[in-house]
C-alpha cells in the first residue's frame, strides 16, 4: 500500500509538472510597448507573410483577398485545420484584438483567452519575426474590412483536438534560432528572414517527425503533399539546379526555366511574393542558394 501510495503522489507530480510545462507562455506587455505601426510597410509584411492565402474565403480573387473572412479546409495526418475569420469584424473576427493579442498569436500560437493555437498557423516560423514587423502588420491588418462569416471549428479527432498538449509540441518545436545559423550577406540575411520567418517556406517544402514538427536536417528538402496529391518538391540547390536570377524570375512570373507554370497553392506564393521589392526576391534566391542540399 504504502508503494502504491508513493506512486500515486509521483505521478501526480508528474501530472502538475507536465500541466504547468504546457501552459499557454504569452508575451509580456513590454514586448510591445512604443511601437508604433506603418501600414504602409505592415502591407508588404501581410503579403510577404502570405496572410490572404490562407484567410481569404476559398476561391476569391482581386480585391476579395482583403476580405479575410477564413473558410479554407486545409488537410493534415491529424485531420483538417479550416482557417478562421481574421477580418476586423468584432465579433467573428478580430476587430477588438490589441497589438499584443496578434502578437502572441502569431509568434506564441497563444489566444487572447490564453489557449494554444494549433501550429496550422505557422507561429513556429513566425516565432522569429521582428515586434516591429508585427507592429505593422497590425497596422496594415486595422485598414482592411470587416466580415461577420463565423468562423468554422477544426475537424480533429481524439486526441488531435485536445489543445492541452500542444504546449508540449511548442517546448519541442517552438524556436527563434535560425535554420541556416551563422552570419551571412547582408542580402542573404535578408531572404533567410523572409524565408525562414515571414514566407513560411520550410512548413510545406520540409518534411515532418511524427509529432508534426519539420524535420530541420532535411530542410527544403521535399515533403508529401498534405491533401495526398504528390509531393512539395525539394528546392535544396542541387536539386533545384536553378540560378539566383530563374528563382527571382520565377517568384515573380510563376515560369521556370524549364518552361512549365506554377500551379496550386504556390501560386499564391508566387504572387504574394510579386508584390515584394525586386530586391527582396533576390534575397530569398540568394538565401536558397546558401541552403545546405538535401539529396
Amino acid at each position: 500500500m504504502r508503494v502504491m501510495r508513493w506512486l500515486i503522489v509521483l505521478g501526480l507530480v508528474a501530472a502538475g509538472g507536465l500541466y504547468v510545462l504546457a501552459r499557454p507562455k504569452p508575451l509580456p506587455e513590454s514586448a510591445v510597448a512604443g511601437l508604433t505601426g506603418d501600414p504602409a510597410k505592415g502591407e508588404l509584411v501581410f503579403w510577404a507573410a502570405g496572410c490572404a492565402s490562407c484567410h481569404m474565403a476559398p476561391e476569391a480573387k482581386g480585391e476579395a483577398e482583403l476580405v479575410l473572412s477564413g473558410g479554407q479546409r486545409f488537410p493534415s495526418a491529424f485531420g483538417t485545420f479550416i482557417a478562421p475569420n481574421i477580418s476586423q469584424d468584432p465579433e467573428h473576427g478580430i476587430g477588438k484584438w490589441s497589438l499584443l493579442d496578434l502578437a502572441n498569436a502569431i509568434t506564441r500560437g497563444v489566444s487572447p483567452k490564453g489557449e494554444h493555437y494549433y501550429p496550422a498557423l505557422p507561429y513556429a516560423s513566425y516565432a522569429k519575426m521582428e515586434m516591429q514587423d508585427v507592429a505593422d502588420l497590425y497596422a496594415f491588418m486595422k485598414t482592411l474590412p470587416a466580415d461577420p462569416t463565423p468562423s468554422q471549428p477544426h475537424e480533429l479527432a481524439f486526441p488531435f483536438s485536445m489543445r492541452e498538449t500542444l504546449g508540449l509540441w511548442k517546448l519541442l518545436f517552438l524556436s527563434k534560432d535560425w535554420v541556416l545559423p551563422g552570419n551571412l550577406t547582408p542580402t542573404a540575411a535578408r531572404g533567410r528572414y523572409i524565408a525562414e520567418a515571414l514566407a513560411h517556406c520550410g512548413e510545406c517544402h520540409t518534411p515532418r517527425n511524427m509529432l508534426g514538427g519539420l524535420d530541420t536536417s532535411r530542410w527544403l528538402g521535399g515533403a508529401p503533399n498534405p491533401s495526398g496529391d504528390g509531393k512539395v518538391p525539394n528546392i535544396t540547390p542541387d536539386k533545384l539546379k536553378w540560378a539566383a536570377a530563374d528563382i527571382v524570375q520565377y517568384l515573380t512570373t510563376g515560369f521556370t526555366p524549364e518552361f512549365d507554370v506554377v500551379g496550386g497553392h504556390m501560386a499564391h506564393v508566387v504572387e504574394n511574393m510579386g508584390r515584394l521589392p525586386e530586391s527582396d526576391r533576390l534575397a530569398v534566391a540568394e538565401y536558397i542558394l546558401a541552403v545546405p542540399s538535401v539529396q
